[in-house]
């Protein structure tokens, strides 16, 4: 089913248009002022809009993976629906954070069944949605100013989507595919090109964030060195071999997830290196 997006160099997919995530596709006007005609659309998770920053103080835009990020794009589950004056204010959960959405109303034509944008399907509590607009803060609150947000039709776009922000994540912290190739080609250039990888593996891992939590890294390390399928290790399972508390594993898990070391395979709970 097409979503709506046009192919980047992950093999992961952009905005609509040609207007989707292309990496330098920015453009600063003859005034110095930032031209938004060009600016990229970036799938996004809602954690990543929630630890996003300003570059600086003055600044209006905010960064994600130290790039800027104008348009985003992300679906979630509505919790709540609140119809005010001005606006309609959608809160939005996709498991890694909630977040308030604010598409604004025209007073000429909301509650006019005849005018084309109400006949248009519209999201509904519990329902999934997808969101195109641009983060914003308000008295130090952030929310999502929505230029369109529609209902999910097809439960496929959910899954779809968070590989989508997963590519363009890996774009932004670990460069661009073809350099990752190019490093594994020059280390597998050695005993005549030969890899020695038809033997199983021990995991060496990603390299260790930081600022990782304690909690964390025994859950990382767990499922690095735990012999496993492709499958990976179930919440339940890190949680006997390691001791901690299911609640402690799974924000070891989110927190993981957030720093692109892990991904979700089989359900949300199981989870699996992203570099092995």
């Amino acid at each position: 089913m097409d979503y709506g997006y046009s192919t980047t160099s992950y093999g992961a997919q952009g905005g609509a248009g040609g207007g989707g995530f292309m990496p330098g596709s920015q453009t600063e006007s003859p005034g110095g002022k930032k031209g938004y005609g060009k600016d990229s659309l970036r799938p996004v998770t809602i954690k990543q809009l929630v630890e996003a920053h300003h570059p600086n103080p003055d600044a209006e835009h905010f960064m994600i993976d130290n790039a800027e990020a104008t348009q985003v794009t992300f679906v979630g589950q509505v919790r709540n629906i609140s119809t005010q004056t001005t606006n309609v204010t959608y809160k939005l959960d996709d498991g890694t954070g909630i977040i308030e959405v604010k598409q604004w109303i025209d007073a000429e034509t909301f509650g006019d069944e005849s005018d084309p944008s109400n006949q248009k399907p519209k999201p509904t509590e519990q329902s999934y949605a997808r969101v195109w607009g641009r983060l914003k803060a308000f008295n130090n609150k952030r929310h999502v100013g929505a230029q369109i947000i529609r209902p999910i039709q097809d439960f496929n776009e959910i899954q779809y989507h968070l590989l989508e922000a997963t590519a363009v994540h890996l774009f932004f912290s670990r460069g661009p595919p073809e350099s990752l190739q190019a490093k594994g080609g020059a280390n597998g250039a050695t005993n005549g090109g030969y890899q020695q990888q038809q033997q199983p593996q021990q995991n060496t891992g990603p390299t260790i964030p930081a600022g990782l939590s304690q909690a964390a890294r025994k859950v990382l390390n767990c499922i690095k060195d735990t012999p496993q399928t492709n499958e990976g290790l179930h919440f339940q399972d890190i949680a006997t071999r390691t001791g901690q508390e299911v609640n402690e594993i799974l924000k070891a898990g989110d927190e993981l997830q957030g720093h692109g070391l892990v991904y979700t395979t089989v359900d949300d709970h199981t989870w699996a290196l992203l570099d092995v």
